[in-house]
């Protein structure tokens, strides 16, 4: 029988089944020997043991899809998700490993967007990308709503490292009534630089991020992960963290795009 976190070899489809129990990250680098993440099945293991500890239990692989740096074919990339999952499976039964990627705004993705193979959250309508921290891409709001008119969901990882969104969150506002803006927990604690910590947190104050995840690499960013979740609990109340974490990336996953994070809700 074919077990739940295998799929066929096709740019990671996968059975639109996501479970109402736990969390959902969005955004972590757990395939071991493709990019900057893990670097060994253990060490793998050990980060997905050190999100389940913090309540997670739908979990997406998003390795990078980076011209000139890190673009491993995707069969290397499934048959990195097979060994794992299996494992994961074994010593996590209520977690769940699944498939997608971090796509880096350059002509790789632009020329998947056209032909139908930018890798995406499973089979669903959604899929991440990144853009390069210093340079905004000229047009890119205008793609973004183009996708969504050809009913797909863009999600914007980590948008607190973006310059041109730490020097006006109206890049922000504007991206986001396309784009799901996902910012990393880690970032709420300064785990990524102070100027990243203010904007992260101005991004939830001024109700503009509609999810968050931990974009863990290794075992040890745990502790930058559950600092982001404590301030978020502390600053917003328990709710905050299941409309971050539970509810927003759901209807993410759905094709949905959520209404953003509101303290004043």
């Amino acid at each position: 029988m074919q077990t739940d976190w295998l799929a066929p070899a096709t740019h990671g489809k996968l059975a639109p089944k996501f479970p109402m129990s736990g969390f959902v990250d969005l955004h972590a680098h757990h395939l071991h020997g493709l990019d900057d993440g893990a670097t060994s099945l253990d060490m793998a293991l050990q980060s997905i043991a050190a999100v389940a500890s913090l309540g997670f239990s739908e979990l997406f692989a998003t390795p990078h899809q980076r011209a000139g740096m890190f673009l491993p074919p995707w069969p290397d990339v499934e048959r990195a998700w097979a060994e794992l999952g299996p494992r994961v499976a074994e010593k996590h039964p209520g977690v769940t490993l699944r498939l997608g990627a971090e796509n880096f705004w350059d002509e790789v993705l632009h020329d998947r967007l056209v032909n139908g193979t930018l890798p995406r959250y499973g089979d669903t309508a959604a899929f991440l990308f990144e853009i390069n921290p210093r340079l905004w891409p000229p047009g890119m709001e205008r793609i973004l709503f183009e996708q969504r008119l050809a009913g797909r969901l863009p999600a914007m990882a980590h948008p607190e490292r973006y310059v041109a969104v730490q020097e006006s969150l109206e890049k922000a506002e504007v991206v986001g009534r396309s784009a799901a803006l996902v910012i990393d927990l880690g970032a709420l604690e300064g785990a990524h630089g102070r100027t990243e910590m203010k904007t992260s947190r101005r991004l939830l104050e001024e109700g503009l991020a509609h999810a968050a995840a931990t974009d863990i690499h290794r075992p040890e960013d745990q502790r930058a992960i559950a600092a982001g979740m404590a301030w978020i609990r502390k600053r917003f109340g328990e709710g905050a963290l299941a409309q971050l974490l539970d509810d927003g990336p759901r209807r993410i996953l759905a094709g949905e795009l959520p209404e953003p994070f509101s303290p004043r809700r």
